[in-house]
């Protein structure tokens, strides 16, 4: 917009601008006038004339402008587009005090101002889902923290996904995504590979979830299944992630161990090697792409997981720590951080609940693996996310700093 007209006061200026001035203020005051007054074709063609006016204003008289329109719950849709896309400091005043304005108005203002007015957006009360997917899609870490913060705004699951993904690379957003009533345990389990060791305890005990109902409610469908000779494999696998057995039972007569926890033995007295790591794996009843990505995590909250979902004592999770040669004493001759939060976790956990998240982790992350699904995770197809399914997702999100993304 041009700024040829310096901004003067009414009644303040020699050469005629007096005029405009007054005459921005009395078309103002005609959008303004209840409908009482004036009807919508008659607001409408206002508008128009003054969008026109406005074009070749100063920056002041603009703001003016939409200061005097921000209260109204009834404005011109040309009016409203162009003081949206104004300045952020004019624009500002319709995008934080108008009330009126539609999802259309701040998804229309999101895609084609700039970021200082979706930061604005961001803000606002009462933000919807269209509106909140829409500025999460540029993936500006202030906008998304402060869509995060709002509490009032409402987000999607798509949106949530969204978030969860970006917060591989910006670990602010985990503990603002773990406050979001929004949050569900498959973006929750995904996101704890690259949390905090607070914001882990806090996954664990909030999405930590017993499958007690699922177990009593499909009690003699496992009798059905049994008799068809599991000859199903949507009804086996949904089965096999509701039952209370963890350890695989048939991976006994094939392994060189007598049991899983012979083979932790094992593993503590020779070093954990890729073979013992493979059985343990099968042992417990998950994948061994499932047991290395527990075995490789940093924090070691997942070894804790995986001994008490599978019934394992604590000595076997010390064991089990030792085959890593991970440190049990730190310099100071104190209990080392990382053991020490290995322990408290498996101390806090219920058996049934530890069993919901590792077999989450092992549905997610191995099951789910597709050619298709491993070709986006190594191209980086973020963008074709919804074709996959709420596991294959998850692979894609836990997966993807493997393939060198």
């Amino acid at each position: 917009m041009s700024d040829a007209a310096a901004p003067v006061d009414e009644g303040a200026s020699p050469t005629g601008l007096r005029a405009r001035h007054a005459l921005l203020k009395r078309l103002a005051d005609v959008v303004s006038l209840p409908g009482s007054r004036i009807n919508a074709f008659e607001r409408s063609v206002t508008g128009d004339l003054l969008v026109e006016m406005l074009r070749l204003a100063a920056p002041l008289e603009r703001k003016r402008v939409a200061t005097r329109l921000a209260p109204l719950a009834e404005l011109p849709n040309s009016l409203t587009r162009m003081l949206l896309r104004d300045e952020p400091e004019i624009a500002g005043q319709l995008i934080e005090l108008c009330d009126s304005l539609t999802d259309a108005d701040l998804v229309s203002c999101a895609r084609d101002a700039g970021a200082e007015h979706r930061l604005m957006i961001a803000h606002r009360r009462s933000l919807s889902e269209v509106v909140t997917e829409t500025l999460l899609t540029f993936g500006e870490v202030a906008v998304t923290e402060a869509v995060l913060r709002n509490t009032a705004a409402r987000l999607s699951q798509t949106a949530i996904e969204t978030i969860v993904g970006h917060s591989r690379q910006t670990p602010e957003f985990c503990g603002l995504l773990l406050k979001r009533p929004e949050l569900r345990p498959a973006g929750a389990y995904v996101m704890f590979w690259w949390c905090g060791a607070e914001d882990r305890r806090t996954i664990l005990q909030r999405f930590a979830v017993s499958r007690e109902v699922m177990q009593e409610v499909s009690e003699d469908v496992f009798v059905m299944a049994a008799a068809e000779g599991w000859n199903d494999p949507v009804s086996r696998k949904a089965l096999q992630f509701i039952e209370r057995r963890q350890r695989n039972r048939s991976a006994i007569d094939k392994s060189p161990y007598d049991s899983l926890e012979h083979a932790v033995a094992v593993a503590a007295a020779d070093g954990l090697k890729p073979d013992t790591a493979s059985e343990i794996a099968y042992l417990a009843g998950i994948k061994p792409l499932t047991g290395a990505k527990i075995i490789g995590d940093v924090g070691g909250e997942p070894l804790a997981i995986l001994c008490k979902a599978t019934g394992m004592g604590r000595t076997d999770l010390q064991s089990l720590w030792r085959s890593m040669r991970r440190p049990e004493v730190g310099a100071d001759g104190a209990v080392a951080p990382d053991w020490d939060r290995v322990q408290t976790t498996f101390e806090m956990l219920a058996v049934d609940r530890a069993q919901t998240v590792l077999r989450y982790w092992n549905w997610s992350l191995s099951s789910a693996l597709t050619p298709a699904l491993m070709r986006a995770i190594r191209d980086g197809e973020d963008d074709a996310i919804d074709e996959y399914s709420t596991p294959e997702r998850a692979a894609m999100m836990a997966l993807a700093e493997n393939f060198g993304r």
